[in-house]
């Protein structure tokens, strides 16, 4: 598998392993280099992974009845990424994930995971932590679309991906803001004239 040792260290930021725990640790971990326009995920998949983004960006989105697509997350470096409701529940995907750049990753079995807590239990407080941390974003980002504006979401959204606006296609930010492209072009017009 050969990961080196120094992107095992990036991964698990703040964690320092023995030799032994970092081969378990690789012994674990996938890695996928992947094109643009690559679905690693599709509705009714069987969700056994979640994927660490090394470089690259990816997008999680939903189809409803009526065909529109719904931008739940996008992923960028430093990022995990997964249908965490099928992941944890043990259910079939609700949602697609797909490359939206050429990205690098490293994927992780549920199994991999419980595995790892056991031997190395900092791993399982350090993904507590990333959980905790993704539950409040989720929960503020539900109250950002109930309570603010487009304009303020398109800002919070700016603040948040700083650097991904050049690398993602219009309609999929205005999905994710739940707004059209034509809002989204007419908020950024807005903001330049400010």
């Amino acid at each position: 598998m050969n990961i080196e040792d120094s992107i095992i260290l990036e991964i698990f930021k703040g964690i320092s392993f023995s030799k032994k725990e970092m081969n378990l640790i690789e012994s674990k971990l996938k890695k996928l280099k992947l094109n643009k326009g690559t679905t690693i995920l599709k509705a009714d998949d069987k969700v056994n992974n979640q994927y660490y983004v090394y470089n690259g960006c990816l997008r999680t989105y939903f189809i409803d009845k009526s065909g529109k697509e719904h931008t739940l997350q996008f992923a960028i470096n430093d990022w995990w990424i997964s249908d965490y409701t099928a992941f944890f529940t043990a259910s079939k995907a609700i949602m697609y994930i797909e490359t939206i750049q050429e990205a690098t990753l490293y994927e992780i079995s549920k199994k991999s995971m419980e595995d790892l807590f056991v031997e190395i239990p900092q791993l399982e407080t350090f993904f507590r932590k990333k959980m905790e941390r993704a539950f409040a974003s989720f929960q503020k980002r539900i109250l950002a679309s109930l309570a603010q504006s487009a304009k303020e979401r398109y800002v919070s959204f700016i603040s948040t991906y700083p650097n991904i606006e050049q690398a993602v296609k219009n309609y999929h930010i205005a999905s994710y803001l739940g707004i059209t492209t034509e809002s989204l072009s007419r908020i950024r017009k807005e903001i330049s004239h400010n």
